[in-house]
């Protein structure tokens, strides 16, 4: 059954066409599209991709519904603003089509941010479990899915290109609701941050992401990123505070 290359789709118009392209050696193309209200269905369609649909609950059941109805020995997840070099995608074929134990493999990526390769602070190598063989893998978690791999797994050498956060407008207002799942996820785990803790986790986020990460290897790019994601990790602190507080406030609702 070979190997399909799989993108899961909201409103990507912008996107799809490029994303596509570059999976055109894929012995199959297939976009899970979750009922967009653009083009992206009729572009993924003229470009040769097989197009099928489900509501969108959250990115782990996604992944895990494209695992249950596309027919595949090997399944390759790109995300609709990623583009697959070429020399990544021959080292797909050749993982694929070789004797190796491995069931799934982690890939590496560049990330550009705000239009600009970014190395440091945590976003390179930035792997991502993305090739798997059917019926070896599954995913857990809503947001920032994590992979549960059956089996051995090994890590790809050449990176995925991922245009990540256009400006900082998109950047801010992802990190909200990023902040807001996560502090939502600490609550449920009976996290209890202290009133200091907002500030105390900002200064250990920025070390962790400038020094011990090595933010500081893209300069000023570098330091305004650590910056951004100190500040976000403040934000997520105080909503857990405010999430206590509300509990506090209203018990009967617990």
């Amino acid at each position: 059954m070979g190997l399909a290359g799989v993108v899961l789709t909201y409103n990507e118009e912008q996107n799809i066409v490029d994303c596509l392209t570059t999976l055109a050696w894929a012995d199959r193309r297939v976009v899970l599209d979750s009922f967009s209200t653009d083009r992206t269905v009729e572009l993924a369609q003229e470009m040769g991709a097989e197009v099928l649909q489900h509501p969108f609950e959250n990115y782990a059941r996604q992944r895990n519904v494209a695992l249950e109805w596309v027919e595949a020995d090997w399944i390759f997840f790109v995300d609709a603003d990623e583009r697959v070099p070429s020399e990544l995608a021959a080292e797909v074929q050749a993982v694929v089509t070789g004797d190796r134990p491995e069931v799934g493999w982690w890939v590496p990526r560049h990330n550009y941010i705000f239009g600009r390769l970014t190395r440091g602070a945590g976003w390179y190598p930035d792997y991502q479990m993305r090739l798997v063989r059917r019926g070896y893998a599954r995913w857990e978690r809503a947001v920032h899915e994590i992979a549960v791999v059956d089996g051995p797994t090994g890590y790809l050498q050449n990176p995925l290109i991922h245009y990540n956060y256009d400006d900082l407008a998109d950047f801010i207002a992802r990190q909200r609701r990023y902040t807001l799942y996560d502090a939502a996820v600490l609550f449920g785990e009976g996290v209890r941050p202290r009133l200091y803790t907002p500030y105390s986790q900002a200064v250990r986020h920025f070390w962790w992401r400038f020094v011990t990460l090595k933010g500081f290897r893209d300069g000023w790019h570098g330091l305004r990123l650590s910056l951004l994601m100190a500040y976000y990790e403040a934000v997520k602190y105080r909503q857990l505070n405010r999430l206590w507080r509300k509990r506090a406030a209203n018990p009967e609702t617990s």
